[in-house]
């Protein structure tokens, strides 16, 4: 089953992302009216650097004159034009073909997931955790534990998406900055006490965004990933979030297959991720 939100509903989940990964020092949102910009000031990968709810206007000559000023404002910001899709929601309908006719390709497809049935979770969670496992919820001041946390959340994190142990530095200092923000929360599973798995949630404005999901390669296949996932949507549940989301890419099967046991489902289509070449 596909979920079919009003327009407004999805701009406002759009809007929501866009403003959960702004949360940490150096990056902002602007919303310019027929898009809604994500920028970070210190770091050009693409992925904190884009645009998304796009509503350009239909006509061509329009379109390619807003287009243009949209490159140009990249370039003033030192970041090449990035575009996320959002199909059936954005304009023009075709963006995405117009979008590969003026040099933008496509990166790969994702998928906007949200919680429908909160049993599954629950139901998840309502079993024993395996011999050795723990599951700690990290929210609010972590006091003099904060510096370890965040190493450890940087250690998972960097594992389970494969970033160079020489970029890790970088998400230590992210994690620094996002524990004790009112919103967020972190989801951290041990085996025997060493960090295994991780989620992220953060919380404001009646939704939950989750994010960073992941496993190191040395825990998989225990169901580590379900436990932290089905944790964070539960207190997303209680804290009575009207829409509790995530994304994935199309392409990840193993990742949508859990997330469709937990009782997501897809908001829309699969979008493109449009970088200029």
């Amino acid at each position: 089953m596909t979920l079919r939100p009003d327009e407004r509903t999805v701009r406002r989940l759009e809007l929501h992302e866009a403003r959960a990964h702004a949360m940490r020092g150096g990056r902002s949102v602007r919303d310019l009216g027929d898009a809604i910009l994500l920028h970070d000031e210190l770091d050009p990968d693409p992925f904190w650097n884009r645009l998304e709810s796009v509503r350009l206007p239909v006509d061509d000559r329009a379109f390619r004159h807003r287009l243009d000023e949209l490159v140009v404002l990249f370039a003033t910001l030192g970041r090449r034009p990035h575009v996320w899709a959002s199909p059936g929601y954005q304009q023009p309908a075709d963006l995405e073909a117009r979008l590969a006719r003026h040099g933008f390709v496509d990166l790969g497809r994702g998928l906007l997931m949200a919680l429908t049935d909160a049993d599954r979770p629950r139901s998840l969670l309502a079993q024993p955790l395996r011999t050795g496992v723990t599951l700690e919820r990290i929210a609010g001041d972590a006091g003099e534990r904060r510096d370890l946390l965040a190493a450890e959340i940087a250690l998972v994190s960097g594992e389970a998406f494969g970033v160079d142990p020489g970029g890790r530095a970088g998400m230590v200092e992210d994690f620094l900055g996002l524990i004790g923000t009112v919103g967020f929360s972190a989801y951290l599973a041990r085996v025997d006490g060493d960090p295994a798995a991780i989620a992220k949630a953060t919380t404001f404005d009646g939704a939950t965004y989750l994010s960073t999901i992941g496993t190191r390669p040395s825990h998989r296949g225990r169901g580590l990933a379900g436990v932290v996932t089905a944790a964070a949507a539960l207190d997303a549940v209680d804290a009575r979030s009207e829409w509790i989301y995530l994304g994935v890419f199309e392409s990840n099967l193993t990742a949508r297959r859990l997330y469709d046991r937990l009782g997501f489902e897809p908001i829309g289509e699969p979008a493109g991720d449009w970088l200029m070449a």
